[in-house]
């Protein structure tokens, strides 16, 4: 009788050991992730410096398809005429700088999918669409700050707190943008993050530490007042797309 229960108790721990997935070790992780994370940039052949960090990417599929914000595209395009959008690939202070062709762009969505030349590049897996729960540990890499000294991907740690409609609304309709008040109308769910993000973490790729998979891409931080206090009081509050916008935009790419 003994030896039957202590099988049967042995078989109850196996069962609720395997029903938890454990996290990955997250140095190791990095370690297959922080290459494929890349740097969305201008570039002034005549400009002091020549290029300038404007936000982040990662890479999909093939090693040459890229993924980052279409804000942080637009805002490269809408730039001055001598500007152009390059993508930055490797780590420290001489990266590669890849010439660029804008293949798709979501505004609503906030993503836009680029096309590198060059040698392909490590991809990142993308996750399946769902499945993301609330107080879930994820990680994402990018380039909070900058690249003033080189292309050195910096890699925050949180969990997804909520699951909200990205128009979040205010106290006052006098509070909202253009873009909240057309959001309103059809909003659609944003992971919130508790994690730090700062303006050059737009694009970066937000990955469980379960399976090491994609599952969105950083949008915004909340900020607490005026944009100028991000750098010095950021709000410890990120946005991020779900994945499967990011899917539906790729379809056969």
């Amino acid at each position: 009788m003994r030896v039957l229960l202590r099988a049967l108790l042995a078989l109850i721990l196996s069962l609720s050991v395997t029903g938890v997935q454990a996290e990955l070790d997250l140095p190791s992780l990095l370690d297959q992730v922080r290459g494929s994370v890349v740097g969305i940039a201008s570039h002034d052949p005549l400009g002091a410096p020549r290029t300038q960090l404007s936000g982040t990417g990662f890479v999909v599929g093939d090693g040459l398809t890229v993924v980052t914000n279409a804000h942080v595209v637009r805002a490269i395009a809408n730039g001055e005429k001598n500007l152009r959008l390059v993508v930055l690939v490797g780590r420290g202070p001489q990266p590669s700088v890849r010439t660029v062709e804008i293949v798709q762009e979501d505004a609503y969505h906030d993503i836009a999918i680029l096309r590198i030349a060059g040698p392909a590049v490590r991809a990142l897996k993308l996750a399946a669409p769902g499945g993301v729960r609330e107080g879930q540990s994820v990680a994402f890499t990018g380039f909070p700050i900058g690249a003033v000294l080189g292309l050195y991907p910096v890699t925050h740690a949180g969990i997804v707190s909520c699951i909200v409609p990205i128009a979040t609304p205010q106290s006052s309709t006098q509070s909202l943008s253009a873009a909240q008040i057309k959001r309103l109308g059809r909003p659609f769910d944003v992971y919130q993050l508790d994690a730090i993000a700062y303006p050059g973490n737009s694009g970066s790729p937000v990955f469980d530490l379960r399976r090491g998979e994609v599952i969105a891409v950083v949008n915004s931080g909340l900020v607490k007042a005026a944009k100028e206090s991000v750098l010095k009081d950021p709000s410890a509050i990120t946005y991020a797309i779900p994945i499967q916008h990011l899917r539906d935009l790729l379809g056969p790419l």
